[in-house]
């Protein structure tokens, strides 16, 4: 098999885990400790900021390759395991579907709109004062 072929499928499976663990946090029969840590791991994930910036060299990938799967793992051992299963054929009906979720990008264009005008309203504030 290609590099190419390995890396769509390794993207495709990824995904798919991604979606699952979304639908978990939204199961009733998770534990609340474990959704909280999915909100936390998935925010994370989605977010665009990194608790080190990548361009930190070495560093700024650790939390990147050492943070996300350490949280992703301790997600999947606090999920009852029937929960997973029923939520990886979730995953599995929707990507089927090949509907687009826009929901997640719109939460974080929101978020980084909220940002920019805290940026923006400090920066006026500070230009105000001197």
């Amino acid at each position: 098999m290609a590099l190419r072929e390995r890396l769509g499928e390794a993207a495709r499976r990824l995904k798919r885990e991604l979606t699952a663990l979304v639908y978990v946090a939204r199961d009733a029969r998770t534990p609340w400790y474990a959704r909280l840590l999915l909100a936390v791991v998935l925010a994370y994930a989605a977010s665009p900021i990194d608790l080190i910036p990548d361009f930190v060299p070495v560093l700024g990938f650790v939390d990147d390759l050492l943070l996300l799967p350490l949280g992703i793992w301790l997600a999947l051992r606090l999920i009852p395991p029937q929960v997973m299963i029923d939520a990886r054929a979730r995953a599995d009906a929707h990507a089927l579907r090949g509907k687009t979720d826009y929901r997640a990008a719109a939460v974080i264009v929101l978020i980084w709109l909220a940002a920019l005008w805290l940026a923006g309203a400090s920066l006026m504030a500070l230009w105000r004062t001197d």
